[in-house]
């Protein structure tokens, strides 16, 4: 973490750009414990909120589809050969892909939550030739909701980041990820019964 403290003390935004763009290919960065640290620095430090959301969303963003387009350009055997490097292991691999045969673009947004599968889910719907449009707005969802927790949960913690890391790595993702889990369903069964409600009325 000295490392990235330093990079984000001398290069700022751009060095936080870098750092999640390169997280989400597969090289071992904390990417939570790195967005969590950030948010902290904007409750009264030298980031804002806003410019640290959106350079660590186009960050994440980037990443995912660069891993997209690897994963469409050269598929598996890339993966293969040099995924331990990146501790993509085969067994992680082979994990990832019933992940996403089984949950599909869902598995790209809620992959972001699931320890082991944040690094792959893209490379499989590469692999999987997922449409672009499908992709995009899995991507995109996905990227909005993992960047805008744990930002936030770092603005609210402040100095106190360390503690919400450990509480995190211990036992808080999972709880993270079940909590937008429920949200995002009932949010999605309003949408749905206020749209037939509507229809009911505007029906003669």
């Amino acid at each position: 973490m000295s490392g990235i403290m330093w990079a984000l003390s001398h290069y700022g935004y751009i060095a936080l750009f870098f750092l999640l763009a390169l997280g989400i290919v597969g090289i071992p960065i904390p990417d939570e414990t790195l967005m969590v640290f950030v948010g902290s620095l904007t409750a009264d430090g030298p980031f804002r909120f806003m410019p640290a959301f959106i350079v660590c969303l186009a960050g994440s963003l980037s990443g995912m589809f660069i891993s997209y387009l690897v994963g469409r350009k050269v598929g598996k055997p890339l993966l293969d050969r040099y995924g331990k490097i990146f501790k993509l292991t085969p067994a992680r691999v082979e994990r990832t892909e019933r992940w996403f045969q089984k949950y599909g673009p869902w598995g790209i947004v809620f992959g972001y939550f699931v320890p082991g599968l944040r690094h792959l889910t893209c490379y499989m719907a590469g692999m999987s030739r997922l449409n672009w449009s499908t992709y995009f707005i899995a991507a995109g969802t996905g990227a909005l909701i993992w960047v805008a927790t744990f930002l936030t949960l770092g603005h609210m913690v402040g100095n106190h980041w360390q503690s919400a890391v450990r509480w995190l790595h211990a036992k808080g993702t999972p709880f993270l990820f079940g909590f937008i889990a429920f949200a995002l369903i009932t949010g999605s069964a309003v949408y749905l019964m206020m749209r037939r409600r509507a229809r009911e009325k505007g029906t003669p």
